[in-house]
C-alpha cells in the first residue's frame, strides 16, 4: 500500500486505514489511487472474509485535499479518465470499489466524515459512527457537487429530497443525525462496534456472505422476477460448496464451524 493507506491483513480479517493524521486524512490522489488498489487487492484475496475501515487520529476523513490535487494538472486530468471496464474513474472506485468485493466492509467513523471521506464511508455495507462526528456533502461549499460515486451511493441510503437537502446545502450533521437519517447505521462506540459486527460475520460462511452482498447489490432496484433468478442461482451455487455443508454440520451439532477461504468466482 501507499505511505497514507496502511492495509494489515489479520486472518481473515483486514484493517484498512487512512493514515494521514496529521492533515485529518485529507486524500490526495495518490491515497485515491491507493484506496481503489487495496480494494481490488482485498478482493483477490480469498482468505479475508470481512473489512473494517478507519481513520487513524482526530478524524475519518476531512475529504479532498484540493492544494495537493489542484497542483497536479495532470494527475488530476488522469484520475477523471473512467475505466471502460468498470465505469469509474480513480475518485469514484476510491469509494465504489468496495461496493464491489464480495465481502462485508465496515466503517468506523469518528471526528470528520466530510465530502470524499463521507463518500468513501458510504462505499462501506456498515457504518458506525460517534454521536459527534461530523458528516457533510460538503462539495456544495465548493460550488461543486459529489462526484466520486456519491449520487450513487446517497440514492442508495437515503430518499431523493434528503440527499438533495444534504448536496445542496452542505450542511454539517452530527453523527447522531447522520444514524436518524441512514447515513450511518448506528451512533455509538464506532470501533468497539465494528469489532463486534466483525467477530459475528466472521462465524458465518464467507461464500453466503459474499452471495448475500451480491444479492443486495445486484438487485435491490431490479424487478421482482430478475431478483428471483439471482436468488435461485445464487442458492444453487452455495449448495454444491464445502463452506456450506461446513455451516450445517455447525448448526446442527452447535458447534463452531472452520471455513475454508472464500470460493473463486
Amino acid at each position: 500500500m501507499g505511505e497514507h493507506i496502511t492495509c494489515h491483513i489479520e486472518g481473515p480479517l483486514a484493517r484498512v486505514s487512512l493514515n494521514r493524521p496529521d492533515k485529518l486524512n485529507a486524500l490526495t490522489l495518490d491515497m485515491l489511487g491507493d484506496l481503489a488498489d487495496t480494494a481490488h487487492r482485498v478482493r483477490a484475496d480469498r482468505r479475508v472474509r470481512v473489512v473494517i475501515l478507519s481513520g487513524v487520529g482526530e478524524s475519518f476523513c476531512a475529504g479532498l485535499d484540493f492544494a495537493s490535487t489542484l497542483a497536479d494538472r495532470g494527475g488530476l486530468a488522469k484520475a477523471f479518465v473512467p475505466r471502460p471496464w468498470r465505469g469509474t474513474n480513480t475518485f469514484q472506485e476510491a469509494c465504489y470499489g468496495w461496493r464491489r468485493i464480495p465481502l462485508p466492509v465496515i466503517a468506523a467513523v469518528h471526528g470528520n466524515c466530510l465530502g470524499g471521506g463521507l463518500q468513501i464511508a458510504l462505499g462501506a455495507d456498515f457504518r458506525f459512527t460517534t454521536a459527534q462526528a461530523r458528516w457533510s456533502v460538503l462539495e456544495g461549499k465548493w460550488g461543486l457537487i459529489p462526484d466520486m460515486a456519491g449520487v450513487r451511493l446517497l440514492a442508495d441510503q437515503i430518499g431523493m429530497a434528503e440527499a438533495k437537502r444534504l448536496t445542496m446545502t452542505a450542511e454539517i450533521i452530527s453523527g447522531t443525525e447522520a444514524a436518524r437519517l441512514g447515513l450511518a447505521t448506528e451512533a455509538t462506540d464506532p470501533h468497539a462496534a465494528a469489532e463486534e459486527l466483525a467477530a459475528t460475520l466472521l462465524t458465518r460462511s464467507p461464500d453466503a456472505l459474499a452471495a448475500a452482498k451480491r444479492l443486495f447489490e445486484s438487485s435491490w432496484n431490479s424487478t421482482a422476477r430478475a431478483t428471483f433468478g439471482r436468488e435461485r442461482r445464487e442458492q444453487l451455487r452455495l449448495l454444491a460448496l464445502p463452506n456450506t455443508a461446513r455451516a450445517r454440520r455447525a448448526a446442527f451439532g452447535r458447534e463452531h464451524a472452520d471455513f475454508a477461504d472464500r470460493a473463486r468466482r
